[in-house]
């Protein structure tokens, strides 16, 4: 009779895994901490905190429903500091012919467990698919039969009607799918943001914290002011205060940048979704439920259930349908490495440098923070997909492979040639100014593009507007700026191109692929 290892990641800390809830009773269940799932990019130390406190509150939680637990921590002088070889000494010590694991949320460790597997050995590897999610794969690829250029959209609208989310009868509430245009609201008019609850920090916690900064202090980012939640109970406040306290507002205001408000009326649950401390469906519920309750208008919680329900799970099932390959996607030919600023923040463009300061400090930077500031920034200067994506995988801590490569590849650097997103992202500094208050304090003006006090961001828009209008021009949501484009003068052209040429050649670059080790995940 086989005796089989129950192996619980790090981003699976729900008592709904499928490798617990079907667990015989006196199974061991085994948790891993090591140095690998650390370093293999230079993961932000609030991140490595969070889930390893998360882990070691998690593996308590189950001691004390019963479970026999086995933890191996980051200094246990027996660690292999690989997960697949930690995995099978643990099984060989418990007497374990099988180690049963939930299908993993990166690509990577997936291909290393399904190479055991095939290896008819012992401890043999048994993968089972992973149900905490509004859409399987199988479900998903199914969806995508026939589809040459699938959308978002399309794909939400299925998921509203087979949850019933927002849904009144087959229609949608309200009478429209989403409420995008009434969510656009600059940061002129805001009103002040809520701040987040503190968290108490225990023991357990604080332990983690010193061995993190002692084990971990190469790394960049701040682990003063860590302030993520741990245990469920820890996230469930966060969803509570923001269901009461910025939801309302959120809508209006998803897209406005702040100076000095990091999180604005954003959630900050992802981190707690990925890691599985919430379940997406509670989440979309307490939206659903405020809205009902006349406690948020409809336009911030469809904004924000459409982020879970539709985003979320539409990168993930992108993510899973096109590796490896997808992965290796660069159409637009981007060569350079990352700018240096990314990681030390010296540069003078005021919405960069704050942008990566919030990272630094907090591990996070909400969507429109990453997509048209520090993503678009990347995209103007033709940044590799390699070093971006590596850098946002290491430095945010909401930040697992499956929803940070689409996302980072696909919507925000354009490298898939529009697969998952309809047109690049790209902006101009009148962008940021719209939406922001970071270019009063600095040393750029937005209404300049070109001269020594001139936005970065202006002339390097129009430079990639010129350099790839073989693949954009003919893009519909390109046409009226592509037209903007051929009515400008050959001289004014001229002056842009030097301008943005000379400000590229300012740059300290690093080198293609970032400070990660994450390379030959590329194909490269």
């Amino acid at each position: 009779m086989s005796k089989s290892l129950r192996l619980v990641l790090g981003d699976q800390l729900s008592l709904t895994l499928p490798t617990l809830q079907d667990a015989p009773p006196g199974a061991t269940v085994a948790f891993c901490e090591v140095d690998e799932e650390g370093r293999y990019v230079p993961h932000h130390p609030q991140k490595i905190a969070m889930m390893l406190a998360a882990m070691r509150h998690f593996a308590a939680e189950l001691r004390q429903r019963g479970y026999r637990v086995h933890y191996s921590t980051l200094d246990d002088p027996d660690n292999r500091h690989s997960l697949i070889a930690e995995a099978e000494r643990l099984a060989k010590r418990h007497g374990c012919d099988e180690i049963h694991v939930t299908r993993p949320g990166e690509w990577r460790l997936l291909k290393a467990m399904e190479a055991r597997q095939a290896q008819d050995r012992t401890p043999r590897w048994c993968i089972v698919e992973d149900t905490r999610f509004f859409c399987s794969h199988r479900d998903f690829d199914a969806w995508m039969e026939g589809r040459t250029r699938p959308r978002m959209e399309d794909f939400y609208r299925m998921l509203r009607r087979r949850t019933g989310l927002l849904m009144d009868g087959n229609a949608p509430v309200g009478g429209q799918w989403n409420f995008d245009r009434d969510n656009r609201a600059p940061i002129d008019d805001a009103p002040s943001p809520p701040s987040p609850p503190r968290h108490r920090q225990d023991a357990v916690t604080q332990e983690v914290l010193a061995l993190v900064e002692k084990r971990f202090a190469d790394h960049v980012g701040r682990l003063e002011g860590f302030n993520w939640p741990v245990t469920r109970r820890q996230a469930l406040a966060d969803l509570r205060h923001f269901v009461a306290r910025a939801l309302p507002a959120f809508g209006t205001y998803q897209d406005a940048i702040s100076d000095t408000a990091p999180y604005l009326f954003h959630s900050r649950l992802s981190a707690a979704l990925n890691i599985g401390l919430l379940s997406p469906g509670e989440v979309c519920q307490a939206a659903q439920d405020a809205w009902q309750g006349g406690e948020a208008p409809l336009n911030a919680v469809e904004g924000f259930i459409r982020q879970i329900l539709g985003w979320r799970e539409y990168v993930r099932g992108i993510y899973w349908h096109r590796m490896p390959a997808y992965k290796r996607e660069n159409q637009l030919g981007a060569t350079r490495g990352l700018p240096r600023c990314y990681w030390d923040g010296d540069t003078d463009l005021r919405c960069l440098q704050r942008a990566i300061e919030m990272t630094h400090d907090n591990a996070y930077a909400h969507h429109i923070q990453r997509l048209m500031v520090t993503g678009n920034f990347a995209l103007l200067c033709d940044v590799r997909p390699a070093a971006l994506c590596d850098w946002y995988l290491a430095v945010y801590a909401d930040a697992c492979e499956w929803v940070e490569l689409p996302n980072t590849l696909g919507m925000v650097l354009h490298a898939d040639g529009g697969y998952l997103g309809s047109k690049p992202y790209c902006a101009s500094g009148k962008y940021i100014d719209r939406m922001s208050d970071h270019c009063a304090q600095c040393r750029y003006d937005p209404r300049q593009s070109v001269g020594e006090n001139a936005c970065p961001f202006n002339a390097l828009y129009w430079r990639f507007l010129e350099r790839h209008a073989d693949q954009l021009a003919d893009n519909p949501r390109m046409r009226v700026i592509y037209g903007t484009l051929d009515k400008m003068s050959a001289h004014k052209r001229q002056a842009l191109r030097q301008q943005a040429d000379t400000f590229l050649d300012s740059l300290t670059w690093t080198p293609p692929y970032g400070q990660g080790q994450h390379a030959s995940d590329y194909g490269e």
